[in-house]
């Protein structure tokens, strides 16, 4: 009996950063396309661009699913001038939106079951259109998925989760309420199992000292506790408050291998310290697997060979993952 192989949509990112020769370097590992079919959205110019700035051969490309070979899905729709590379555009953007939408085309078709994305520009992607907050809400409104969402990210054996995202400091205490702590729980722990690990997770406080009683705010004791609690009652391993000032000691230490924190920055900060290279971000809650690495677009070195690939890699292998498990569920 021979096993279904997972389908992953690949775009190559924004065309002006370091993106396509990511792409191009991650689907060249050894093996890679003998034990994944991977769909490249991208024009042949493009794709033969991105592996010379990867210094490599074109992997062999197939019309249709071929071990050993890609297949790309060129749709014959690059701009007719090229798109400066190393600076935003509204073109450079654009044409990372289109990708993305023939990606997402892909998954209502049930053609894939994972799309992995190199980096993108936010600055860029405004500018041709994306008015969401973020990537996340926008594949949410392409998907149609009004359920709850959640940006994770993941680093050497560490998935974090937020109560809130994007928003301003000033509007985050409002937002932490008690379902909103369980929902965000209820996501990692669900994603934490889609990925094939045991969940282990740990939930930050918001206040200092974790609030110390009251004397520092009573979100710990009116909303994150009750979350938490409602968490837990579901069978999911859980515990906390903790102060987040240690939690993420604990965490590298093994206790937790999830930890949901209150904002982005309480648990960006203690990730990117624990080590910036190899993260990947996670659109948790969808109906599909989306994941891209951590980091930007690196404008300072396009065309230079040297991308560094671990986050890359990381990405592509949690989306293969992911994929491999609902595809042999």
């Amino acid at each position: 009996m021979t096993t279904a192989r997972p389908r992953i949509a690949l775009t190559l990112g924004d065309p002006a950063g370091i993106g396509p020769e990511l792409a191009a370097k991650v689907i060249s590992r050894p093996g890679i396309l003998d034990a994944v079919e991977v769909y490249i959205l991208a024009d042949r110019a493009e794709l033969e661009r991105a592996f010379a700035d990867a210094r490599l051969p074109l992997v062999p490309l197939s019309d249709e699913p071929t071990p050993g070979a890609a297949i790309l899905l060129d749709d014959n729709s690059a701009p007719a001038e090229e798109i400066p590379v190393g600076q935003v555009s509204v073109a450079a953007g654009a044409r990372a939106m289109h990708q993305l939408e023939r990606a997402l085309a892909l998954v209502k078709e049930g053609r894939v079951g994972a799309i992995v994305f190199t980096p993108l520009n936010k600055t860029s992607l405004h500018l041709a259109g994306m008015h969401e907050d973020d990537e996340l809400r926008w594949f949410a409104k392409h998907l149609e998925f009004e359920g709850t969402t959640s940006e994770l990210n993941v680093l050497d054996g560490l998935w974090t989760a937020r109560v809130t995202s994007h928003i301003p400091l000033s509007g985050v205490a409002e937002r932490i309420t008690a379902p909103n702590v369980t929902a965000a729980i209820e996501l990692l722990n669900t994603v934490l199992v889609d990925a094939g690990l045991t969940p282990k997770i740990g939930v930050c406080a918001l206040n200092p000292h974790a609030g110390e009683n009251g004397n520092f705010g009573r979100e710990e004791i009116d909303h994150i506790a009750p979350g938490i609690e409602a968490a837990r009652a579901t069978g999911i391993n859980v515990s906390g408050p903790f102060p987040s000032d240690t939690i993420f000691l604990a965490a590298k230490r093994g206790d937790f291998n999830g930890v949901v924190t209150m904002y982005h920055d309480q648990g960006q900060i203690a990730m990117k310290l624990i080590g910036f290279d190899g993260g990947v971000t996670i659109s948790g809650g969808l109906p599909v697997a989306i994941t891209t690495p951590a980091h930007g677009t690196a404008f300072e070195i396009v065309g230079q060979g040297i991308a560094n690939t671990r986050s890359t890699e990381h990405a592509f292998d949690i989306a293969v993952s992911v994929a491999s498990r609902r595809l042999n569920d």
